[in-house]
């Protein structure tokens, strides 16, 4: 779907019922995340409420480390520890802006809304930056344009009832239109 998209990414195709055929990669130690709408913890850590829409998407970095619980690194933070230099820090921005765009535009047509997503990058053996991750229900965060009901893991963590059923829905609604 990205690759219709003009959107590079590591995926090459199927490779049997489950597998797939991946460019090899090394991962980029970021996770890029994509908000469109203010939730979850980034809204209450800025003290505004849930749901404000932004005026235009918010992209923001984490290093990828579990023992630190992945914090949030700036700009400045990525080029003094050499993860990226600018010139790439901007690609990742642009090419995530452009994911996000073909996602919102995908899951308006089944009537969701995507509040915010985390994709990673990774380097081809060309140095090429390629989108190299999954792209699920459960790294986004994804509500119902009419009701706003919570179609994501927030149902978990708020004990709003069932993951799977949300996440059968989500795959219901994109059958129809892709």
């Amino acid at each position: 779907y990205f690759s219709k998209k003009s959107i590079k990414s590591h995926y090459k195709g199927k490779h049997g019922e489950t597998g797939m055929l991946v460019d090899k990669v090394k991962i980029i130690p970021l996770e890029v995340v994509v908000r469109n709408i203010l939730a979850g913890s980034t809204a209450k850590k800025l003290g505004i409420e849930e749901g404000l829409v932004l005026k235009k998407p918010l992209v923001e970095f984490y290093f990828k480390n579990d023992e630190l619980q992945d914090p949030f690194m700036s700009d400045d933070q990525i080029l003094m520890m050499n993860i990226l230099n600018e010139s790439e820090i901007a690609e990742v921005k642009v090419a995530a802006l452009k994911v996000n765009e073909v996602l919102q535009a995908l899951f308006a047509k089944t009537g969701i809304k995507l509040v915010d997503f985390k994709i990673e990058f990774g380097k081809n053996n060309h140095a090429e930056i390629l989108l190299a991750d999954e792209i699920t229900p459960d790294c986004c965060r994804l509500w119902d344009e009419k009701s706003n009901e919570k179609m994501d893991k927030d149902r978990f963590r708020r004990d709003l009832g069932s993951i799977r059923e949300s996440y059968e829905e989500v795959l219901k609604r994109l059958q129809k239109v892709v």
